[in-house]
């Protein structure tokens, strides 16, 4: 093992982590950053690869949709003639984009998590690497909650204390607390996975339970309406995955303790004063601020995708697709669907809803060989992962948080774990929390990491 692959590893935590706390890779100083670290990633990648003798690459079928998304992004700005003279300009290209400029930048934007997304997928080479990862995960997740809760409770209206958000309503290092809770729906089933299984020690299952509670009340206390619906069905599918319905108490052991989880989030959340943050989720998703009427920006979508038929309206271009649709007075502007489903077909029309469907069918198998993993650890792993990876698409009905450039992140990354938690390795054994095999599941089976040697 050579230490750029070393570097490599954590760099690809380095850039999750890095994303979510520089505001939630938001703004463009920051978003150029990540690509320059995705860059530096993919050197250290070859250099890895120049050293050792051979390149790893993954095989895994998801990262068809993501490329693919992403070369659909520059057939929509191919230009095809030209349109008639506009204000005294002449010559302009006819393109599939409306926004060709805002196109070409969410395609590349694509082509970088692409690139990380294919990292990803080789990275993890031993059991030992997963477990380091979906400790960190952990970690991580416990110590971002600890701190949101606190900046919460200090400088609810400052970011760090020092960035202002003016009128947005902040949470964590994110403007939108929407996203905050999508990283929290991201970190929570992991350690959830493990507890479930049984994988965890019975002298470390305190902490492990410590630490989901802790991040289950930032996320109430964020407010986010459809973080806590997503939260609440990723337990509901884990108890489902891990339940054997023949052992009744063990089925019932699970469901007391997801019971006592969320009964101990909300009464966390309400010990450190959620009760706005609760107040906020009973109330209805109507709103007059037009830019987060969810019902009317719907409505707006559905009339631009029927407008946009075929071939979309072109990666990024929402925001000025939906004012040729809107039927109020356009002064404020909607930038996202709010829905990510509905904005995927906006964008990108049947191509996109194509693609879609085949990430959502990759998804959902890879989610059904995880029920199978032999190793306990990896199972859990990959039932924590899953969960986590189905909670974001049930988030993503309700707001646009697979927009933002560190939910993506995370999110790659965590199909990356579920992936690899899929996979055999030789230290599988090399685990003092996991001692039960079950030897009558099927054996696990996923895409293999490939070799090219030189």
């Amino acid at each position: 093992m050579t230490l750029s692959g070393k570097i490599v590893f954590v760099l690809i935590f380095a850039i999750a982590v890095f994303s979510v706390i520089a505001y939630g890779g938001v703004h463009q100083p920051v978003v150029a950053f990540v690509y320059i670290l995705i860059a530096l990633l993919a050197i250290l990648w070859a250099v890895d690869g120049l050293a050792s003798g051979e390149f790893r690459y993954s095989t895994s079928l998801l990262q068809v949709p993501v490329l693919g998304a992403a070369i659909y992004g520059l057939i929509q700005i191919i230009p095809f003639g030209s349109i008639a003279e506009v204000a005294g300009v002449a010559d302009i290209p006819r393109t599939i984009s409306i926004d060709p400029f805002a196109t070409r930048v969410s395609s590349l934007h694509l082509f970088g998590l692409f690139i990380f997304f294919a990292i990803a997928l080789t990275v993890f080479t031993t059991a030992a690497r997963l477990r380091k990862m979906a400790a960190a995960m952990t970690i991580f997740g416990f110590v971002y909650a600890f701190f949101a809760i606190l900046q919460s409770v200090l400088s609810p209206d400052l970011i760090y204390g020092i960035y202002d958000a003016g009128l947005a309503e902040p949470f964590g290092s994110f403007v939108n607390r929407n996203n905050f809770a999508a990283i929290m729906e991201m970190t929570i089933p992991i350690p959830l996975g493990l507890l479930f299984v049984g994988a965890i020690a019975k002298d470390k299952r305190l902490l492990y339970i410590t630490a989901i509670a802790l991040m289950g009340v930032a996320l109430v206390l964020s407010g986010s309406r459809g973080g806590l619906v997503a939260m609440f069905a990723q337990i509901v599918l884990l108890v489902l995955m891990t339940a054997e319905f023949k052992k009744g108490r063990a089925l019932a052991v699970k469901l007391a303790l997801s019971v006592l989880l969320v009964g101990a989030i909300v009464g966390g959340s309400m010990f450190v004063g959620g009760e706005s943050s609760l107040t906020r989720i009973a109330e209805s998703g109507q709103t007059e601020d037009v830019t987060t009427n969810r019902g009317h920006i719907w409505s707006v979508t559905l009339r631009t995708i029927a407008d946009s038929m075929p071939f979309g309206t072109g990666l990024g271009a929402y925001a000025v697709a939906y004012t040729r649709h809107d039927t109020y007075s356009g002064m404020e502007r909607v930038e996202q669907a709010h829905n990510d489903y509905l904005q995927v077909v906006s964008d990108a029309g049947v191509p996109g809803l194509l693609l879609g469907g085949l990430f959502l069918f990759l998804l959902v198998r890879l989610g059904r060989q995880a029920i199978q993993v032999e190793n306990v650890y990896r199972r859990g792993v990959a039932l924590g992962a899953f969960a986590g990876c189905f909670a974001i698409l049930v988030h993503s009905i309700f707001d646009f948080v697979l927009h933002t450039t560190a939910v993506a992140v995370m999110f790659l990354m965590l199909i990356a774990i579920l992936v690899a938690a899929l996979r055999r390795y030789e230290d599988d054994l090399v685990n003092p929390d996991s001692h039960r095999q079950k030897q009558r599941r099927r054996p696990s089976s996923s895409a293999p990491v490939a070799t090219f040697k030189r």
